[in-house]
């Protein structure tokens, strides 16, 4: 073997073969070969995702362009399109086509993202584009992200087999596999299936919680886009909040604000009672099984106020949990919603509130226009903060490791696709290792971090995004 020939062999991953859906049968899925673009480029790669997947000088070579954007089949196994549905704004719908750079570069980033913030999402390795046009509201040009998870199996799998296909043995393998891939200690439950649906409510409640913590808006759940693991997945019209408003819609194509970021809890257990539906041809239609599947249920609210309680009160610094503490916490979410205070930048200055009976707190008190509202509550934080015997200096480091200095705001995505599509990806590059960082001060990015710019308002995101 020749010098070359050695490098290539050293630089090529080790492939093997997905058996998900092949394993399960043809009714999962269809075999389907990549559709080839032309004149492909690099636009972004996650350098850090590259190196755990051991892929990191794979990831610079002309075979891995060409894999990763269609043009070019895997040396094992061969391509295939998994099959699903789910209930599309709340509508039963079954299953376009091309992606195009400006949402590919939002979802890159934001996949990215919301994995540094220490949220369970699905991750991102690379965007590919070429000048291939694609129609969405205007002709755009192509690009193709590559995403990574352990599954992307999603409760419009579970719909599409109970409402389309109406295949219960189907379905059945489907929970199977779930079960023994992804949660073996359900198999030791008197009844798996309800077990299944248990631990996934559970997750489901968690998941939902970090995005209010953090100030994420979905903007599409869709059950096509819920994680059977409770992870993050499908970023379409998605959006942090700037100013905090609980009505916030990130979606315009969201006309009646079902997605609206107040509602994503409740839709999230919405989304729950279709998943259990159609776990139904399992479970059985008698009255028990039924009551059985409500049960499993049941968890979601509990777990989800907890898991929400416990993050806001490690936003606000607080080590004790004590009596009052939920109207503490809620009292400053309600000044935040009334003065439309930016929901990252102040909660990041709350790490600097001074305790000290008669302090200047003016760093935390110029967000609020109702100063003596303000003032009153921030009495009430600072005795608080005293019970407990707070160092102010421990506890602003703490605060600051739950309290992002950096999100993908919309204009930060929109001043990266802008320049993209001119064919500079620099920006997008520069964007993603600040992102990747989102705790620490990096004072040579500070314009990242800063208040969004008029201009931002009029940025509108809809589910072509």
């Amino acid at each position: 073997m020749n010098a070359l020939a050695e490098a290539k062999v050293a630089l090529a991953p080790r492939w093997r073969e997905s058996t998900f859906m092949r394993s399960l049968g043809p009714a999962f899925h269809t075999e389907l070969p990549p559709q080839p673009l032309p004149g492909v480029h690099w636009v972004a790669c996650s350098e850090a995702l590259a190196r755990e997947l051991g892929l990191a000088d794979w990831l610079s070579s002309d075979e891995a362009l060409q894999l990763l954007s269609g043009n070019a089949t895997p040396p094992v196994g061969r391509t295939r399109a998994s099959v699903y549905g789910g209930h599309q704004f709340g509508v039963w719908a079954g299953h376009d086509g091309r992606a195009v750079l400006r949402s590919s570069i939002r979802e890159f980033l934001c996949s990215e993202a919301m994995h540094h913030l220490g949220v369970p999402t699905t991750r991102a390795l690379a965007v590919t584009g070429s000048p291939q046009p694609v129609r969405r509201e205007t002709i755009e040009t192509a690009a193709v992200v590559t995403r990574v998870a352990p599954s992307f199996i999603r409760f419009g799998h579970f719909e599409h087999f109970a409402h389309t296909a109406d295949d219960r043995a189907s379905l059945q393998r489907l929970v199977d596999f779930v079960i023994d891939t992804f949660y073996p200690t359900c198999r030791d439950a008197a009844n798996p299936t309800l077990a299944l649906l248990d631990d996934v409510t559970r997750r489901t409640a968690e998941l939902m919680a970090q995005w209010q913590a953090v100030g994420f808006c979905h903007g599409v759940m869709n059950n096509d886009n819920m994680s059977i693991l409770g992870l993050t997945i499908d970023y379409g019209p998605f959006g942090f909040l700037d100013a905090f408003d609980p009505g916030h819609i990130c979606n315009h194509s969201d006309t009646q604000g079902r997605y609206a970021y107040a509602r994503q809890p409740q839709v999230a257990l919405w989304n729950l009672h279709a998943l259990a539906q159609a776990l139904v041809p399992i479970v059985g239609t008698d009255e028990a099984a039924l009551e059985s599947l409500g049960d499993a249920l049941e968890p979601y609210r509990d777990a989800f106020a907890a898991a929400l309680h416990a993050r806001m009160a490690a936003k606000l610094g607080l080590a004790t949990q004590r009596d009052g503490d939920r109207e503490l916490i809620d009292d400053f979410l309600r000044l935040m919603a009334a003065d439309r205070t930016d929901f990252t930048i102040t909660f990041r200055s709350l790490a600097g509130f001074d305790s000290r009976a008669g302090a200047d707190n003016a760093r935390v008190r110029d967000h609020f226009i109702q100063r003596e509202a303000f003032d009153a509550w921030a009495l009430r934080y600072a005795t608080r903060l005293r019970a407990e015997g707070s160092s102010d200096a421990e506890r602003g480091e703490r605060m600051n490791r739950v309290n992002p200095k950096f999100v993908l705001r919309n204009h930060l995505a929109q001043a990266a696709i802008e320049r993209a599509q001119r064919g500079d990806f620099d920006d997008t590059a520069r964007l993603l290792k600040v992102l990747e960082r989102p705790f620490d001060e990096q004072p040579e990015a500070a314009p990242y971090a800063a208040f969004p710019p008029e201009w931002a308002q009029s940025i509108e995101v809809s589910c072509s995004s």
